[in-house]
């Protein structure tokens, strides 16, 4: 075994138990907000009883508008990260007029680009910059694929473990350094499993048909008889697929994860190159500009990933700046979709199974990337995307290709080894039993969140936007029917308040003109250089 992974294993073997208690996680969770009767995407402002987008730390709003994002302190327990989600959901489901938090990943019935208003934050520089970048985003991929909103999870593990490992290990190098291979080598190893999570988690196999209006570059079925709904027979996750977060141009970017700074230097060069295509785009026909730049990525955040190394940045710094200043701090999971059948659409046995598989890929031998085994990856995951629920499903391994059910249980055999080790210091097997449901649903696909939309869609002869409706529904009652406590709301009514002072604070300084806070921005690039 590689000593940097033995350091690993053997400080959990010593003092596991204690030090997986410790795992730091939080959520992002995106929802759009939607006409509570129709189902039609709401074309209000965001409400200012939520708060300023810009600077609220709880609730803020990704690419539209009416796109909600809500976001939880970083937490080691399970259930606080969900109490506190609740509490977001809670509170904003009161401030709502005639309005709810669509409770699926893939759209509402929307009415075109035109009908998905972008984010606004205001005229400060910063919020400015928001703004054109999303603007940049839709010039270049439409605003249809921005309206698919999906569930990122953040997953750190404790200080004491990196310290203790690096010790075990014989301090090699530095601790920023033994960190950062650790997070890397769990990367790597994500994503040739990326697909089982998919699996397990999917929950888009289905679109309403206004999504996909003027498209005739799909393979995607009717899925009822008047075809308000398309669909993949074995799809899981349509969001992880052609139809979502990917991109044809950033198809030929080849980023490793075998050393940090070649993953900086790739961004970077990304962020920095001018990519031909994308020099037309000057002006919105608002007059604003089109994009903050004409290169391949305007930000880091453009570049689509299932998973992203971060490091917390500083005021107006960088997001691959901070990861040369201070290495990988955390990682962001960012395949999950939302669960229609659960009222926050995720729940503590799929943060618990999420921990399991990501303190596994830490545990396990990670081959170093190459582009045999980057393509296998990429078709794997393609497979299960569109037809994970097919029980005659091959994969491609290094000997070969292999059925899906076959690879599939070899990892959650080794899962279970890790869900084990989790459960240690407890009285309970949470992560134990989170195993054995994978594998039940692996054994019967109709278990799956995917496979259960199908279903209820065919049983009650009822379209996709109409199904994830009557869930969010429910959900909206679910959340009116229990108030926040007196401190809960008014600790969310003061953050909303603060938040507003803020923007405005923030917007009534002297500021530089935006171009030369533009350009002081992508100076922290160059430099990189």
């Amino acid at each position: 075994m590689d000593p940097l992974l033995q350091s690993r294993h053997d400080t959990l073997r010593g003092s596991g138990a204690a030090l997986l208690k410790g795992i730091c996680r939080g959520l992002e969770k995106e929802g759009l907000r939607v006409d509570a009767s129709t189902g039609m995407l709401a074309q209000t402002p965001h409400p200012a009883a939520l708060g300023a987008a810009l600077t609220h730390p709880g609730i803020t709003t990704d690419y539209s508008e009416s796109l909600l994002e809500f976001i939880t302190p970083v937490a080691s327990d399970v259930n606080t990260t969900l109490t506190q989600l609740d509490e977001l959901h809670r509170f904003t489901a009161s401030s709502l007029s005639e309005e709810l938090v669509w409770g699926a990943s893939m759209p509402c019935i929307l009415a075109g680009d035109a009908g998905i208003p972008i984010a606004h934050y205001g005229t400060s520089n910063v919020g400015q910059m928001k703004r054109i970048y999303r603007n940049g985003l839709g010039v270049r991929y439409g605003r249809m694929m921005q309206a698919i909103a999906g569930i990122h999870y953040n997953f750190s593990m404790p200080e004491e473990f990196w310290q203790e490992a690096w010790e075990n290990a014989g301090r090699p190098a530095s601790l920023k350094d033994f960190q950062t291979q650790g997070y890397l080598d769990l990367i790597r190893n994500f994503f040739e499993r990326a697909w089982l999570l998919v699996y397990l988690l999917g929950a888009s196999p289905a679109v309403c048909a206004s999504f996909l209006s003027g498209n005739k570059n799909h393979q995607l079925l009717p899925a009822d008889p008047a075809g308000a709904s398309l669909y993949l027979p074995g799809a899981t996750s349509l969001r992880m697929g052609d139809l979502g977060y990917t991109s044809n141009a950033q198809a030929g970017l080849q980023v490793c994860y075998n050393d940090i700074q070649n993953y900086i230097a790739t961004l970077r060069d990304a962020i920095v190159t001018p990519h031909r295509p994308y020099a037309g785009f000057k002006t919105t026909p608002e007059g604003e500009l089109a994009q903050l730049n004409d290169s391949l990525l305007q930000i880091e955040n453009e570049f689509y990933s299932p998973i992203r190394p971060k490091r917390v940045t500083r005021s107006g710094e960088a997001p691959v700046v901070a990861l040369q200043r201070g290495g990988i701090e955390y990682i962001e999971v960012r395949c999950i979709d939302i669960n229609p059948f659960l009222p926050l659409g995720i729940d503590a046995d799929t943060l618990r199974l999420l921990d399991t598989f990501l303190v596994n890929a830490l545990l396990t031998d990670s081959p170093w990337c190459d582009e045999a085994g980057q393509q296998r990856n990429k078709e794997n995951l393609r497979r299960v995307v569109n037809a994970g629920r097919n029980p005659d499903l091959l994969l491609q391994t290094p000997e070969g290709e292999s059925p899906m059910c076959s690879v599939a249980n070899q990892l959650l055999d080794s899962m279970a080894e890790t869900a084990a080790l989790l459960d240690q210091g407890t009285n309970e097997s949470n992560h134990s039993r989170v195993i054995d449901t994978a594998r039940e649903k692996l054994s019967n696909p109709d278990l799956t969140p995917s496979g259960r939309i199908v279903r209820e869609m065919k049983e009650h002869d009822m379209p996709f936007w109409r199904l994830a409706l009557n869930y969010s529904q429910q959900w909206q009652a679910d959340f009116l029917n229990r108030p926040l406590s007196d401190i809960a709301r008014a600790e969310l009514e003061t953050a909303a308040s603060v938040s507003r002072h803020q923007q405005q604070e923030l917007e009534a300084k002297s500021q530089p003109a935006f171009a030369d806070y533009l350009q002081r921005f992508y100076r922290q690039y160059t430099d990189l250089a």
